[in-house]
């Protein structure tokens, strides 16, 4: 990671890379959902109730990844002052609290039909409201930081420690006794149909290289404005 660690080197990469992201995660989506919401069968149970799982699973996979990849960068911050680390850090908070906000939306959509209600304190909703809730944390401490170019050793603690809450979510169906379903795929392979596994895939992956072109298109517009700032407050000393 450390030949990124220049900035005109990452942005030289990053600048061609954000369209191919983010168009091509546009289209597979569109192509996913066009697929999922009209062209998969429903399910035998749930009816056309499940077509929401194209937008509620790929939500909360980047609720997810979002963190892990704050938690990946605080560390980068903390071990080897990663110069890039802290701008990656805070480009990647505000789309993974999107993202998280997004699943926590569907899923009470999903589960007032199916559940009666809006909202449970069920294992797995309540761990992912708590992972909203750290990201806003993250981003007032990230926000609090004097350095725009990196994370103050606080913030990069609490992406660290905050990470405890992703196998949690993880686990919660498993550990606890949860309205919300079990894992319908795991390693040892999946309960779901090939004709709505493809879609989900398929929109699971288009969201992802969208949400990776958000993040290049924040870390881009923070080195820009650093360079905006340097720029004006070596003219002031002039």
């Amino acid at each position: 990671m450390h030949i990124f660690a220049n900035p005109t080197r990452f942005l030289s990469i990053a600048r061609p890379l954000t369209p191919w992201l983010f168009w091509g995660g546009v289209a597979l989506v569109a192509v996913a959902l066009v697929q999922g919401l009209f062209f998969a069968p429903e399910d035998y149970l749930q009816g056309d109730l499940v077509r929401n799982m194209y937008v509620h699973v790929p939500a909360a996979w980047l609720g997810m990844a979002g963190w892990s990849g704050i938690l990946v960068a605080s560390i980068m911050q903390l071990v080897w002052r990663h110069p890039l680390a802290g701008i990656a850090a805070r480009a990647i908070a505000a789309p993974g609290a999107l993202f998280t906000a997004l699943c926590l939306l569907t899923g009470s959509i999903w589960g007032r039909p199916a559940w009666g209600t809006w909202w449970v304190w069920d294992g797995r909703l309540t761990s992912m409201l708590i992972l909203l809730f750290l990201y806003f944390g993250f981003m007032a401490l990230a926000s609090a930081s004097d350095e725009r170019a990196s994370i103050s050793r606080i913030a990069a603690i609490f992406g660290v420690v905050g990470a405890i809450n992703i196998p949690i979510i993880r686990y919660s169906v498993v550990w606890w006794n949860s309205l919300h379903q079990a894992p319908s795929i795991s390693l040892a392979g999946s309960t779901i149909d090939g004709s709505m596994l493809w879609p989900l895939f398929g929109s699971a992956l288009g969201f992802t290289l969208i949400f990776a072109a958000i993040v290049l298109m924040r870390m881009r517009g923070i080195i820009a404005d650093i360079r905006i700032e340097a720029r004006l407050r070596r003219m002031a000393e002039a």
